[in-house]
């Protein structure tokens, strides 16, 4: 079978649209649909079928879109080898992120960077709460850095690898006069009739209030709901309410602004890279993602020293 109709089949179970994988390659919906029907007949068996106004994988389309994963693994595994032996790393590597997480991580991973300077990392940020599955974003970018932990079974699902990054601690924000910044640590029962400024619904700290209500078994009251971090801060420091925010990247000095711990529940968030498992045979971006753990193990060790 041809390698390349393989990619199509591969592509098409990715973005999900024949006019998707059109759109990637820069050719029509029609050139597809032939490259589609010639690779059924060299398979012998119908790999779609009529979905809506689409198309569809059928299982035996879906199980060849694996295979076409594996030989893309092989084929950039054979060429990495022989790159890794011709030379360094190098090249551009495309990435996108949260906004806290580029925060977090990409200026000390772009210094770290520097030891390699054939390796160009091309950043982006994105809104992931936007998406509901974040890995929907894989097939544009080398690595895409994500908090959303409750989707990683469907990222296994979907042949992606997954690298832990780190778990960055989530703590309650207060205003610096509030009676509870007494307190070293607050628990569930504390914070449970306070006035709170929530994220959207879907958002990771959004788990860590429904966590809340399942353990307290009152609901909450939730004034606002705010996706960017820095306009919570300043409601928080303003007096507005409460709210859950990431340890690592929430400023709290001279701003009114205090943070504690949260104990007796899960409070925390995973980040990692994901990424196809053929881009992460290329010597680049292994490279790139071992920058990323490092700097994510440097932060994590500086606040713990703190």
């Amino acid at each position: 079978m041809d390698v390349r109709r393989l990619g199509i089949l591969r592509e098409l179970a990715e973005r999900g649209s024949v006019a998707a994988v059109a759109d990637e390659m820069k050719v029509t919906p029609s050139a597809i649909s032939q490259q589609l029907k010639l690779l059924e007949r060299e398979a012998g068996f119908q790999l779609v079928e009529p979905a809506g106004r689409g198309v569809a994988l059928t299982s035996a389309g879906q199980a060849l879109a694996r295979t076409a994963t594996e030989i893309a693994v092989a084929i950039e595994r054979a060429e990495a080898k022989w790159h890794d032996y011709m030379s360094r790393p190098a090249g551009d590597v495309r990435l996108t992120t949260f906004p806290t997480g580029g925060e977090m991580l990409l200026p000390g991973a772009l210094r770290r960077m520097a030891e390699e300077p054939s390796v160009r990392l091309v950043c982006h940020d994105t809104d992931l709460s936007r998406w509901h599955d974040v890995a929907d974003l894989v097939p544009d970018y080398d690595i895409v850095v994500a908090d959303s932990p409750d989707m990683r079974e469907t990222w296994h699902e979907r042949g992606l690898q997954v690298v832990s990054l780190m778990s960055e601690p989530l703590d309650v924000a207060l205003p610096e006069d509030h009676r509870l910044a007494r307190k070293a640590t607050l628990s569930p029962r504390d914070v449970a009739e306070e006035t709170w400024i929530g994220v959207p619904n879907g958002h990771p700290y959004d788990d860590v209030l429904i966590r809340l209500v399942a353990v307290t078994g009152e609901p909450l009251r939730i004034t606002q709901r705010i996706v960017d971090n820095g306009i919570v801060e300043a409601l928080v420091a303003a007096g507005h309410g409460i709210a859950i925010l990431p340890r690592f990247t929430t400023r709290e000095h001279g701003n009114g602004l205090v943070t504690r711990p949260l104990v007796g529940i899960r409070a925390k968030r995973e980040i990692a890279a994901v990424l196809r498992p053929d881009r992460l045979e290329r010597p680049s971006v292994r490279f790139v993602v071992q920058m990323l753990r490092e700097e994510a193990r440097a932060v994590a060790d500086a606040h713990a020293s703190v």
